[in-house]
């Protein structure tokens, strides 16, 4: 019945639809704007450009997604593993790479956790509520953003707020949630901040199914500000900040089984980001000189208790043009980071880089997009990656596209000192893991823009992949270059506006992830993924049924089984400005596994109320 499911999916993906566009009234018959990915350095048009996703605010409210994991699993080659529903540590993995590999930004300030053993970030505490869009890049995209974009990029851009706006809901395990945000917006400038909290007693974070009763708890709260100001024509000034906390209850390995059950572990977890910017006009371009910052400190509270605090600072300069049928943009960077090792220790790394980018429209049907950037680390030398796409329109509604790029990543703090290395010879210099991918997609959108997809082939191969080995003669532990990994796949996308009010949004994805040092597949990376959201907008209710499927999947310690669950949200507009809400999870009361070992809530309701003024 799963399998069925999961292929049904896959067919139904072919035909229709596109992930990208937000849900509008299916009746009406007026082609819809492109959408344009700004995560590029010089936007583009999402599908002309392979790999590239966007989901809009609207699209969150219609799936009435709280946090970041609760969306990002519906993108087709992106899995996403959470240890635990509540507060557990919530990670991506790109197209089968791990997730060190894929680069967080927030308002273009990069937030990965220096700190962490792979460098990855932990979505577990992203509340979306101040978020107007998510861009997500597919592959490696070092020729933009260095490093630690190997597997692909993930840009969160908050809100501008005008206005007042109130949200408040309540629901099972004893869940509440609430949002008061205020701004004021105009051409001139710009002003706005707001808070959100969110509290549940949880459930159990190890599987109740083996005897875990005790309920694991989850508060986060966060704080944002934001503001733009333009001087005159020729110069602005923008910037935002960023705060939240998190307090998450968690599940060990206690002794003498040292089986994953029920302990009193904890774990606190603070981080801010914010960036500063002056734009101006001189010498013809555009230019804009960035400062940001990122900084997290995590305690975690257990027989093993550690505090791990990281930040990171990116210093940039970039300025774009447009000559006839070029556009360009070019600059210059410098990050640095600082994180803290299991001895408390403080180690930092730096790099110093320079990148160009490109756009010619070589035909009026044909583009072609470039880049090359230049990074010079402190600690592993230099690396010069490169990346080339084109997009053929082909008439009929079919576009075309293709990219060929490549990537490398630095090894992690961690990685670098040899955190939890136990060795009685020398332990090998690390050097970069370093990636090449191809990939080729064909779109097709219907002439009055209410049918669109795409289908996407790709293969990512990754070479000196950095891991954890032990010698089974001596009992070494340490990090060595040996791993070496491919990911073939394929991912299909679409969306259909179906007349109504209804709307059928559809995203798949077949991934073989292999580490070809050992012929074993990568861990948990399933090899089937999908969904299917049916929209409905009417003249007061709105909602939508988000169906979400996952094949088996290669876990440490076994296989975790597949499963299908279903979603749904709606709202009744009272009037112009109050809304009320609902929302159902888990709608068939599914028992299953995101991660295995770790439970998952069973069906579970929530209600609110929403102002907007």
């Amino acid at each position: 019945m799963k399998r069925s499911i999961l292929l049904s999916t896959a067919a139904l993906s072919v035909t229709v639809g596109a992930f990208a566009a937000p849900a509008l009234a299916a009746d009406d018959a007026t082609p819809l704007d492109d959408v344009v990915v700004t995560a590029t350095r010089l936007p583009a048009i999402v599908a002309e450009t392979p790999g590239a996703r966007v989901i809009d605010s609207k699209t969150i409210e219609q799936r009435g997604a709280v946090f970041a994991a609760d969306i990002l699993s519906d993108v087709p080659g992106l899995s996403v593993t959470r240890t635990g529903a509540f507060g557990g540590v919530a990670q991506v993995r790109m197209r089968g790479a791990t997730p060190g590999k894929t680069l967080v930004l927030v308002d273009g300030a990069p937030v990965n956790d220096a700190s962490e053993v792979n460098g990855a970030y932990d979505f577990s505490g992203f509340e979306l509520g101040d978020i107007d869009r998510i861009e997500v890049l597919s592959g490696p995209q070092s020729s933009l953003w260095g490093s630690d974009a190997i597997g692909g990029v993930i840009a969160f851009t908050t809100k501008e707020i005008d206005g007042l706006r109130a949200e408040a809901e309540a629901g099972s395990y004893d869940t509440v949630r609430g949002r008061l945000a205020a701004g004021v917006a105009n051409e001139t400038w710009a002003l706005g901040g707001y808070v959100s909290h969110f509290d549940t007693d949880g459930i159990s974070a190890a599987d109740e199914a083996d005897g875990n009763t005790e309920a694991d708890g989850f508060t986060n709260t966060t704080v944002g500000l934001k503001g733009r100001y333009a001087v005159s024509d020729t110069v602005k000034l923008d910037g935002s900040a960023r705060w939240s906390k998190s307090e998450a209850d968690l599940d060990g390995y206690p002794a003498p089984t040292y089986a994953l059950a029920d302990t009193d572990d904890s774990q606190e977890s603070e981080q801010w980001s914010g960036f500063g910017r002056i734009s101006l006009k001189a010498l013809g371009l555009n230019h804009q000189f960035s400062v940001s910052a990122s900084d997290i400190q995590r305690d975690t509270f257990s027989d093993y208790p550690s505090t791990y605090e990281a930040n990171r600072q990116a210093y940039r300069w970039q300025a774009d043009g447009a000559t006839g049928a070029a556009t360009y943009a070019f600059g210059a960077e410098r990050e640095e980071t600082e994180g803290s090792v299991s001895t408390g220790a403080k180690q930092d790394l730096g790099t110093t880089s320079v990148f160009a980018t490109g756009r010619y429209a070589v035909t009026e049907a044909l583009s072609v997009t470039g880049g090359l950037r230049f990074d010079d680390t402190d600690d592993f030398g230099s690396k010069t990656t490169g990346r080339i796409s084109a997009a053929y329109d082909l008439a009929g509604g079919f576009t075309l596209s293709g990219a060929y790029g490549t990537g490398f990543k630095a090894p992690s703090i961690s990685q670098a000192v040899c955190d939890f290395c136990y060795s009685s010879v020398p332990v090998p210099t690390l050097k970069p893991e370093t990636a090449d991918s191809v990939e080729i997609a064909l779109g097709w959108a219907s002439a009055d823009g209410r049918f669109d997809g795409r289908a996407t082939l790709y293969r990512l191969n990754i070479e000196d992949q950095i891991t954890y080995f032990t010698d089974r003669t001596t009992f070494d532990s340490y990090y060595i270059n040996i791993a070496r990994t491919r990911s073939d796949g394929v991912e299909l996308e679409g969306r259909a506006m179906l007349g109504g009010g209804f709307d059928l949004t559809l995203a798949y994805a077949w991934t073989d992830a292999e580490d070809r040092s050992t012929g074993a597949r990568l861990l948990r990376v399933p090899e089937h993924a999908g969904s299917a959201t049916l929209g409905w907008t009417g003249d007061r209710i709105s909602g939508a049924l988000t169906v979400r499927a996952e094949g088996d999947q290669d876990d440490s310690g076994g296989v975790r089984d597949s499963f299908v669950t279903a979603n749904l949200n709606a709202a009744y507009q009272l009037t112009d400005q109050i809304a009320l809400t609902a929302r159902v999870e888990n709608l068939a009361d599914e028992q299953y596994q995101q991660v295995l070992g770790y439970g998952e809530p069973g069906r579970s309701a929530y209600v609110g109320v929403r102002l907007r003024y």
